[in-house]
């Protein structure tokens, strides 16, 4: 397995963030996880790449274990926040160059190369970052996410903000990228997901709602996921 998370939970004093969650991801798969806001997503992503550290419960990726070796994990995991930290009076360029640096890449520009051949910038990459769109802002994240060659890609909110046309090219580069690579990700737009995902995570108030492929969660009805989200995130205490 490339993710196998095991009894996670993540406690803010009595708030009960991520609460006794279990979960595994095969080598390859492109995964949905889905939630409404404060359901637990973007902490479970953050333990999942070493950056927070769980109350109780852990996992591993790639066989190495998130909790006892946090900085390993990173090396092997590409990780695209919700609020993408990037420094606008850099160029792409220079950025990328510098965060390859930061991730120990040996060869800095060869990795740049792959990464905005892979994310494909091109058009801007001789502007300052703060002078690019939302689109181009998510297409740096996301090539720098790339630069160490990562079997993992975890995702947060990779299509946040972006009009139909650049939603459109990022999921074209991200149903790519899973080719080669695991991809964890969590988006509100349910067409993406039926896009891009196989399999379906569903999360609200810290629990496991749903874990199934798209197909299976349909049933013979056939019901959208839209529909299937609302039912199951809104009756949590009844399931």
């Amino acid at each position: 397995m490339s993710i196998s998370v095991e009894h996670l939970s993540k406690h803010y004093g009595k708030q009960k963030a991520v609460n006794d969650i279990s979960f595994t991801i095969k080598t390859g798969e492109i995964v949905g996880f889905l939630g409404p806001n404060g359901a637990g997503k973007s902490t479970t992503m953050k333990i999942i790449t070493g950056y927070i550290p769980p109350t109780t419960g852990g996992g591993k990726v790639c066989d190495i274990d998130m909790v006892e070796d946090s900085l390993a994990v990173r090396k092997i995991v590409g990780y695209l926040p919700e609020n993408n930290p990037l420094y606008p009076e850099m160029y792409i360029t220079e950025y990328l160059r510098f965060m390859a640096g930061l991730s120990g890449v040996k060869e800095t520009k060869k990795a740049e190369d792959e990464a905005i051949e892979t994310t494909r910038p091109q058009p801007e990459r001789r502007k300052r970052i703060g002078q690019l769109s939302k689109g181009y802002r998510q297409r740096v994240g996301l090539a720098q996410a790339l630069l160490h060659n990562p079997d993992v890609l975890i995702l947060d909110e990779p299509t946040s903000g972006l009009d139909p046309l650049q939603v459109e090219e990022m999921r074209n580069v991200i149903k790519e990228l899973g080719k080669n690579k695991t991809v964890m990700l969590s988006t509100h737009i349910m067409q993406e997901v039926e896009a891009m995902c196989s399999r379906v995570i569903m999360i609200n108030k810290g629990n496991i709602v749903a874990d199934d492929s798209i197909k299976s969660l349909r049933g013979p009805q056939n019901e959208s996921l839209e529909i299937i989200f609302k039912r199951l995130t809104s009756n949590v205490d009844a399931i």
